[in-house]
């Protein structure tokens, strides 16, 4: 497998779910803002939407949209239990933090990191966020993740998000259960190697 990743971006929870599960694979980078690879092939070429995760097969399919990445990966280390079982409840309410993830956090985070966003915008965006955060406190009152005692591939996605709060002049100090959290999640080796591989930490 190979995985094209941006240093810090959503591309980083799928690197983290492929050290948690154990798989080969290479890391090749794609950075976002120049969308040329090392060798110097233009990403587009690749995949023409030109973002990142994007996980290519060793039989060459693509997989885009990292909640999707993520569960491909943890259905191929079923030991590791990075998801519940297909089908189950559980694997249903980790799909619905994959999606409260990706729509409620993600998504939101984009307008403050374009420049061009009205100072405005930004304010009521992040008001946005803090008003989801705090839901997302109480949910993880008296839990080590998000389901529960196990870390699931939702974890290393909040994790990565939750990353970007530094970067956006958002403080996460209102939310001692989720910085609790990410303390947890940011000590796993599998993290630390990942984030170690895309120059995050030293």
């Amino acid at each position: 497998m190979k995985l094209y990743y941006s240093p810090g971006a959503c591309s980083l929870s799928p690197h983290i779910a492929l050290e948690e599960a154990g798989l080969a694979y290479e890391a090749v980078a794609a950075p976002t803002k120049t969308h040329k690879l090392a060798d110097g092939t233009d990403y587009y070429s690749i995949n023409p939407l030109g973002y990142v995760p994007l996980l290519v097969l060793d039989d060459g399919t693509k997989l885009r949209e990292g909640p999707a990445i993520v569960q491909y990966i943890a259905d191929q280390a079923p030991a590791k239990n990075l998801a519940p079982a297909n089908g189950s409840l559980a694997r249903y309410q980790m799909q619905s933090w994959l999606n409260f993830i990706a729509t409620e956090l993600h998504k939101n985070f984009g307008p403050l990191f374009n420049p061009a966003t009205a100072d405005d915008i930004k304010t009521a965006t992040k008001d946005k966020i803090n008003g989801r955060l705090k839901w997302l406190e109480g949910e993880l009152a008296g839990k080590q993740y998000l389901m529960g005692d196990n870390f699931t591939v939702a974890d290393g996605y909040l994790f990565t998000v939750s990353n970007w709060a530094g970067h956006t002049g958002l403080d996460l100090s209102p939310f001692p259960n989720l910085v609790a959290y990410r303390a947890r999640i940011a000590a796993r080796p599998a993290v630390v190697k990942a984030m170690t591989a895309e120059g995050l930490i030293k």
